[in-house]
């Protein structure tokens, strides 16, 4: 069973009780729409997924909602292809931008524990699956990834450690890789809560979907599609995506950015946003030890002025 991350902070900063169109961009398992949907009994959710098998399961989960509920199999950066669907002004969009319980035991290489093909594609209908990036990719490309996507301080070794075994046998499976990552790592790192593995598996991820791509674009849009008064909530999870987030809600916020000594604006720049988290709000204690996945939630929110 999924549970939605700081829930009841995201229907706070939403103000899901008065009610309204809000679109949850990346509808998951349904937890955030449900509760939006059960927070004021004329709120309409428009629920936007790239995962079809995760899409269907939330449809069957929210069907008792009827017409007050509409699901859309896309991007949620593909705006084009969801906006036309608001029949009306939104309200409240959320983006969460982690990964559902359901993805992680889909057997689709996203989960180092997991002995699966690492296909680590969240729509499977498009898109090429880590196991051939993994079977293709120079050991340069390989230490692209893993360094940008992951931050991973030992990309070098490890991508030589990949490219040494494939030369044998394919590197296909999420075991494996995790075995090939935790023998390249100096026994020095090994130590901790997290397994050596995880940001190579999250670079991985975020390559396969592309999901840095647009993004700081998409903040705009969508801030565009607000009504006066609306709100926009983002759940990130790790530094790359929190700063392109951060850096996109911070922009629209920002007024004039003339000279100071200058007497009359000539840019003529307004905010778009108002901030309502100047810093990013984190999971309290308590709900991390309920939901260890909360433990890397920021969540960042914001007005349509």
């Amino acid at each position: 069973m999924h549970v939605p991350v700081m829930l009841s902070q995201v229907i706070q900063f939403l103000q899901a009780n008065e009610g309204g169109l809000f679109v949850d961009c990346t509808l998951g398992m349904g937890g955030h729409a449900r509760a939006i949907l059960e927070s004021e009994a004329g709120s309409v959710v428009l629920g936007i997924d790239r995962d079809a098998e995760a899409l269907e399961i939330a449809r069957e989960g929210l069907a008792r909602y009827g017409a007050r509920f509409a699901a859309v199999h896309a991007n949620f950066k593909d705006v084009a292809a969801w906006a036309p669907r608001c029949q009306g002004p939104i309200k409240g969009i959320l983006v969460d931008l982690g990964m559902s319980t359901y993805q992680l035991r889909s057997q689709r290489g996203f989960s180092f524990k997991d002995d699966a093909l690492l296909d680590m594609r969240m729509d499977r209908s498009r898109g090429t699956p880590a196991s051939d990036f993994l079977a293709r990719a120079t050991e340069d490309q390989l230490v692209k990834v893993f360094r940008e996507f992951g931050e991973e301080p030992f990309a070098r070794p490890i991508a030589k450690a990949i490219v040494r075994e494939r030369a044998n046998a394919p590197v296909a499976m999420g075991r494996q890789l995790a075995a090939l990552v935790e023998a390249a790592v100096p026994a020095r790192m090994r130590r901790g809560n997290v397994h050596p593995a995880t940001r190579v598996f999250q670079a991985l991820r975020i390559h396969v979907n592309q999901e840095l791509e647009g993004l700081d674009g998409f903040v705009r849009e969508a801030a565009g599609l607000l009504e006066s008064g609306g709100r926009i909530v983002v759940l990130a999870y790790h530094s790359l995506e929190d700063r392109l987030v951060k850096q996109a809600l911070r922009s629209l916020a920002m007024g004039c950015t003339c000279p100071p000594k200058l007497p009359v604006c000539g840019c003529g720049r307004k905010p778009v946003l108002r901030l309502l988290t100047p810093r990013a709000v984190k999971a309290s204690e308590d709900e991390i030890r309920a939901n260890p996945a909360s433990r890397s939630a920021r969540l960042r929110a914001a007005v349509k002025v």
